[in-house]
């Protein structure tokens, strides 16, 4: 029995993802009551060992080719289908197919994981266009969700992403998805420079936060948001249901 057996073990066992605190502490208590040769060992193994030997496994699920590969989370780690097998999972499971999101819904998604948190007014002084149905949906899926009030008149709600959001782009951190630098520090419109252009423009309108017919913003700004959605599409991936069910038939 070798350590990278057990890890493998544990994290095909563990129903939901597992960090490499958590894989480490079963380990040492398993250690403590095991009469294994290497068991005295392992009681006190530390983390620093454990990310060793799920490299380790990592490695050999790659090298060796195999239909699974192990992926980090914000969650922890889980096994998962590697996407060139997609088609042939879905004609199996073709209940589980993932809903794609909408060319719309994948844009305010895209301001919600660059730009947040952001307020709905933000994101619809860039889209131009209402976004309650959007941010709805959004929500419903738990790719979204409210992080807390803009210290602004009205205390508009302010979003962010899930950890949902992150399992199912195949992200551990924000700042791993593409561009990601690039695309949180560009320049964007904000509903205050959308109401200060309203009143200079027509200073006797009878609703100055009425949308205006048309929104031209910078070219430079909407090829931020096209590049943010365009980011955000290419990294999308089935759901972890689907990931998690699929894994059990591959293993």
């Amino acid at each position: 029995m070798q350590l990278i057996q057990i890890i493998e073990a544990l994290i095909f066992a563990a129903p939901e993802p597992v960090t490499t605190a958590e894989i480490m502490k079963a380990v040492r208590r398993a250690a403590a009551d095991s009469e294994a040769p290497q068991a005295r060992e392992w009681e006190s193994i530390s983390q620093k060992k454990i990310e060793t030997a799920i490299a380790e496994l990592g490695e050999h699920l790659a090298e060796t080719e195999r239909s699974i590969e192990l992926q980090e989370g914000a969650s922890g780690w889980r096994f998962v289908t590697r996407s060139d097998y997609a088609d042939w999972i879905r004609a199996l499971l073709p209940e589980m197919r993932p809903e794609k999101l909408s060319p719309a819904a994948l844009e305010t998604l895209a301001l919600v994981a660059y730009r947040q948190p952001i307020t709905k007014a933000d994101i619809e002084a860039v889209r131009g266009v209402s976004v309650d149905g959007q941010i709805h949906k959004l929500v419903d899926r738990n790719l979204i969700r409210v992080g807390g009030r803009a210290d602004l008149p009205g205390r508009p709600m302010l979003y962010e992403t899930t950890d949902e959001f992150m399992e199912h782009f195949g992200v551990k951190d924000l700042e791993d998805l593409p561009n990601s630098e690039e695309l949180r520090t560009v320049d964007l419109p904000t509903a205050e420079d959308e109401k200060e252009e309203e009143e200079a423009e027509n200073p006797e309108a009878d609703s100055p936060g009425e949308e205006p017919a048309e929104l031209s913003p910078e070219e430079e700004r909407l090829a931020a948001l096209a590049a943010a959605e365009q980011a955000l599409a290419e990294e999308e991936k089935p759901s972890s249901e689907d990931q998690s069910e699929t894994t059990e038939e591959e293993s």
